[in-house]
């Protein structure tokens, strides 16, 4: 069989999806785009079609139609296999407390309407910029968890009231036995495929809704018997991912708790530019890097690629393409190992965004075999013999 007859039958035997894209704001777009680039290489080698459908959310939907999260984008992320987005937010918006509209509200009206009720965020350590953590290197070694933190509870979205001459004020924290049911069953699940250690996070000492949490834990971890469960105040487990993170397997929490634990975990891998995470609902997935718009950086095709990719190695196993994904995390590991890093990560001998994103397609599509055009990589080009 000659090799256009053979790539024929490769591309028959592919899959098609339908993937809604939100680049947002700041860096957004620069980052997705090359995550856009890296699914284009995988549907290439693995005969994959991957149908984009652009839209808007954040500081730029405001800019254009005066609503953080259009109808418009809700509706195709309720008829896709899964959402690619960037990063939301805006200098004008944060430095304007009184701002009645504003990005954030886009992404929370989001993750209500697409019922996206785990954020799951895995944080890797990589040897070759151990040097970049705040953590010393021994404590380091061998760092690999994942934090489960629940999305549409809890109180970012419970009744908030406040006086008229605003002296007082206050935020309803509620939570379901059924709310924590789903999350907490995804997050044993996930131990059962690592190495079967969970720990709640909590302040059952102290809060009801926290008790609940422990007691429905408890209650479940007998369908899980392999896995075991340990508890932890969330004041303790701030301290303890600091002092002895590998410790940790996979980590359970409630939405405040997992916004702060999470993005102090964030920091042990040296940059926040590098991590990935996905959002999964009942019946669609959302995945995005974990930084934010980084406005500063806008435009000047210097943002880290990787965290958005390594996203998107996180939707690729969600569509049911393990091999894919694995693909994607050895070549965003490739150039790591290699310091074909971003400007976040190396200063002085840094490689730019669309630069580190070619990189990695090359490796995706077989042309990287251990030999270099060293000369071309240093003028930012990704020729690679």
């Amino acid at each position: 069989m000659n090799t256009e007859n053979q790539l024929q039958d490769n591309m028959n035997t592919g899959e098609t999806f339908s993937i809604t894209v939100i680049p947002g704001d700041g860096i957004g777009p620069e980052v997705t785009q090359q995550s856009v680039n890296v699914l284009n290489a995988i549907a290439q080698k693995f005969g994959h079609q991957f149908n984009y459908q652009y839209c808007l959310m954040g500081a730029v939907a405001i800019d254009q139609t005066g609503n953080p999260l259009p109808d418009e984008t809700i509706e195709a992320c309720l008829n896709s296999d899964a959402i690619l987005f960037g990063a939301i937010g805006h200098p004008k918006y944060d430095n304007d407390p009184t701002a009645k509209v504003r990005p954030e509200q886009g992404l929370l009206k989001l993750r209500k309407a697409l019922q996206l009720f785990s954020n799951i965020r895995p944080i890797t350590t990589y040897p070759s910029l151990h040097h970049l953590s705040p953590l010393k290197q021994k404590q380091l070694e061998d760092v690999d968890f994942v934090i489960y933190r629940e999305l549409t509870g809890g109180i970012y979205f419970g009744e908030k009231k406040t006086n008229e001459d605003q002296t007082w004020a206050s935020d309803g924290c509620e939570y379901t036995k059924e709310e924590i049911e789903r999350i907490a069953h995804q997050a044993f699940q996930s131990a059962m495929q690592r190495r079967k250690k969970l720990t709640l996070v909590d302040k059952a000492n102290v809060l009801e809704t926290s008790r609940l949490w422990r007691k429905v834990v408890k209650d479940i971890a007998p369908q899980y018997p392999e896995v075991a469960v340990d508890f932890l105040f969330v004041d303790n487990a701030a301290m303890q991912i600091i002092l002895n993170p590998k410790q940790f397997d996979v980590i359970l929490t409630e939405n405040l708790f997992g916004d702060i634990i999470s993005d102090e975990a964030s920091v042990i891998s040296g940059s926040l530019g590098l991590l990935p995470s996905a959002s999964v609902g009942v019946a669609t997935a959302l995945f995005e890097p974990i930084h934010g718009s980084y406005p500063q950086a806008a435009g000047k095709d210097i943002a880290n690629p990787l965290g958005s990719i390594l996203s998107t190695a996180m939707l690729l196993d969600y569509l049911k393409l393990p091999k894919e994904a694995k693909l994607v995390r050895d070549a965003a590991q490739w150039t790591i190992e290699n310091m074909f890093v971003t400007k976040d990560i190396d200063p002085i001998n840094f490689y730019f965004t669309s630069t580190v994103g070619e990189l990695i397609c090359e490796y995706v599509q077989g042309r990287v075999a251990g030999v270099f055009n060293q000369e071309n990589v240093e003028l930012r080009k990704s020729t690679i013999i």
